[in-house]
């Protein structure tokens, strides 16, 4: 959700090269970046472990300006000539998109707030094709059965309800998750009355990306898989029980999220995300 910082940011600055600070993990986001310039990696748990070398290489260059998105304090140990930081923030609202952007107030104004971006490279578009083989080009659902806790676990019957009620408008489904989602997404796949590409644990986050750009619509849990979505401009519905939405859902215009009554997944029906769907269907069809 720091992307759309990145785009207001090249568009303010077009012709400088932005470096980023970021894990390991998420820093592959950045990656195919046209306007980036060094990717430093960081510590996600303990800035403690590895942090006087991270200070030292990002000290080797002087910054025309370092903005600072997650208030531990790095900034004002990095030469620069201007710093912002949350400290000095205007908050366009309570979505975390907005909570960032908020930092970039005295360079953004009242602008638009730009889209989440992700940058898809060739070798992960060709990895789509290879995999999605007769599939590719087809109407795909997606659908990201898994999550970090139990209490943001759509029941599984759920979905093979909704691959139920959408079969004759798809294809194909493609499962989406990490290794841990392995065991859920195979008893979607063994069930379906759709024919299933199960992904789960098999890709890296930019060919996670690649393959979200090629499903017609997204339907999962609470996850970095509709942050993905939206990142592609894929139509996504996020399905909330517990969580925050106001401040955690996928942003930009083509994301829709439902929450159960009470905050209690379960409390979300098929029908409710299957009528979503199929609305975003008939609106592509015309």
């Amino acid at each position: 959700m720091t992307t759309p910082v990145l785009q207001a940011l090249h568009e303010k600055f077009p012709d400088a090269i932005i470096d980023i600070v970021a894990d390991r993990r998420s820093s592959d986001i950045f990656v195919n970046c046209p306007y980036r310039g060094e990717i430093v990696h960081k510590e996600k748990q303990s800035f403690l472990r590895g942090g006087p070398a991270l200070i030292r290489k990002l000290r080797t260059w002087k910054y025309d300006l370092v903005v600072d998105l997650r208030t531990d304090g790095l900034a004002w140990l990095l030469r620069a000539d201007k710093r912002l930081g949350r400290w000095q923030g205007k908050p366009y609202g309570p979505h975390a998109v907005e909570q960032h952007m908020g930092i970039i107030y005295k360079l953004h104004g009242n602008n638009k707030i730009p889209s989440c971006r992700v940058w898809i490279g060739e070798a992960d578009e060709e990895f789509t094709r290879e995999i999605l083989c007769k599939h590719y080009g087809k109407k795909l659902l997606g659908l990201g059965p898994g999550a970090n806790w139990p209490g943001k676990i759509w029941p599984y019957q759920n979905y093979l309800g909704l691959i139920d009620q959408l079969k004759d408008r798809f294809d194909a489904v493609v499962l989406m998750g990490d290794k841990k989602d392995h065991e859920l997404s195979g008893i979607i796949a063994s069930q379906s009355l759709l024919p299933c590409i199960d992904l789960c644990g098999k890709t890296s986050l930019l060919q996670a990306a690649a393959f979200l750009k090629q499903v017609s619509v997204f339907a999962g849990n609470d996850s970095g898989l509709g942050h993905l979505a939206s990142g592609v401009n894929t139509p996504s519905i996020t399905i909330f029980g517990i969580g925050q939405p106001e401040r955690y859902r996928p942003w930009g215009n083509k994301a829709r999220w439902l929450v159960g009554e009470g905050r209690i997944i379960e409390n979300v029906t098929v029908d409710d995300v299957a009528s979503y769907i199929m609305q975003h269907l008939q609106l592509s069809d015309n």
